[in-house]
């Protein structure tokens, strides 16, 4: 059976569209994604050298620490001005760096990734409404995690406890601005093979997980980011306050 890797087809031409962690992994595959679409991309990110470097030909690189409020303001100010609004905020922002048990992370461990993971969100997002409000297709997209729907695999505390805090602020955007024609949704990967998995896990880690995937393989970033188009499309108008599972089959509900 043959793969699909490419992007799926789903209208977003025109639409402008904000990344967060877009310099690498699936932020980068989804800049990329929605570029190729005909979207306008602002990737935003703290690694100048590969958020350039992905940017090139792609969209316009803001920096931009997503953890920092002011930073935040002054980044959605500068979208406002650019390009005079905003119809897709796709917050991708995340991750964490080390395999750790509860005794094992530290309150600096804790602040660093609940910070990055769900406090990243709030800020971006309600920086991000006015704009959303004004649009005819006003998206949030957020990315959770299997970590945060379930405990079937170690991974961090921290970062656990923020996904399925992203989970649940992802309802309550929905709740509050749909009303106002804004959808918001979120997306739960698992075992997608980017850089960061890579640095965490060692292989027999990695090949372990796969076999515990009914699909026989991690996922791609592009796999993400098609169901970002899809999300981000006039295909997903009647969808909101959802955690859409993109794992393979490894969690079924």
């Amino acid at each position: 059976m043959t793969e699909r890797q490419g992007p799926a087809v789903f209208d977003v031409e025109g639409r402008i569209v904000a990344i967060t962690g877009a310099a690498i992994g699936i932020g980068a595959a989804a800049a990329r994604t929605f570029a190729e679409a005909g979207a306008r991309v602002f990737l935003i990110d703290i690694d100048d050298t590969r958020g350039e470097t992905v940017a090139d030909g792609v969209g316009t690189y803001l920096h931009c620490d997503v953890t920092d409020a002011a930073q935040v303001e002054r980044t959605f100010a500068r979208i406002a001005d650019a390009a005079g609004g905003l119809d897709v905020l796709i917050n991708n922002a995340g991750g964490f760096w080390r395999q750790s048990g509860v005794g094992e992370t530290t309150e600096g461990d804790w602040d660093h990734i609940i910070d990055l993971n769900l406090k990243s969100v709030f800020l971006c997002s309600q920086a991000a409404v006015p704009m959303l409000l004004d649009s005819a297709a006003g998206r949030i997209i957020n990315v959770g995690s299997l970590a945060g729907q379930t405990t079937m695999y170690r991974s961090a505390p921290a970062y656990a406890a923020a996904k399925a805090g992203v989970h649940a602020l992802t309802r309550v955007f929905a709740y509050e601005l749909a009303p106002q024609g804004v959808t918001a949704n979120a997306l739960a990967p698992s075992a997608v093979l980017t850089d960061r998995i890579l640095e965490v896990r060692d292989e027999a880690e990695r090949e372990q997980t796969a076999r515990s995937i009914p699909l026989g393989r991690y996922g791609s970033p592009q796999d993400i980011a098609n169901v970002f188009l899809f999300l981000a499309s006039d295909a997903s108008a009647y969808v909101t306050g959802q955690t859409l599972a993109a794992n393979g089959g490894r969690f079924m509900i």
